[in-house]
């Protein structure tokens, strides 16, 4: 890949990442798809950690597969596109700052929750938000792995 291609690639990934953002400020603070447009009458948070995932599990059956799997998985997998575009749109690029930056949004998203009453803080969304950053991170890395071979072996003339 020559550096034209590499710079619009990054250009690309700053675009995604900045959409990304804003997709992700809309949809966890103001979409009315999961009951955001008014606010609570009262705080809700949970401090305790791994409470509320053991408690979607428990009773699975009575909450829905739906139910379960937006609140487990979803939490994780709003995530993965912030840990693959933000080694894209900035210069931190280490595993250290796609956990620090994934664990600092989410934090960010459940304090305004908590702050403006709208949804709950939750400290379990702060682990599964982050893993789901992580797991995008590395989705990331194994794709510039797999270019940056691909790329090797382009140059060598085998493709």
């Amino acid at each position: 890949m020559n550096s034209g291609q590499r710079e619009r690639l990054r250009a690309a990934g700053k675009i995604f990442f900045i959409l990304y953002i804003a997709f992700i400020i809309y949809f966890l603070l103001f979409s009315e798809w999961y009951g955001r447009t008014g606010s609570m009458q009262a705080f809700h948070y949970n401090l305790k950690l791994l409470r509320e995932i053991r408690r979607f599990w428990e009773y699975r059956e009575q909450l829905g597969a739906y139910a379960v799997f937006t609140n487990l998985f979803g939490n994780v997998l709003v995530f993965v596109p912030f840990g693959f575009f933000m080694p894209m749109a900035s210069r931190h690029r280490s595993f250290v700052s796609a956990l620090f930056y994934s664990f600092g949004l989410s934090l960010c998203v459940e304090c305004f929750q908590l702050v403006t009453k709208v949804g709950s803080f939750d400290v379990d969304d702060l682990l599964l938000n982050t893993v789901g950053g992580v797991l995008g991170y590395v989705i990331f890395v194994v794709g510039a792995a797999v270019r940056r071979r691909y790329d090797k072996r382009k140059d060598k003339g085998r493709y």
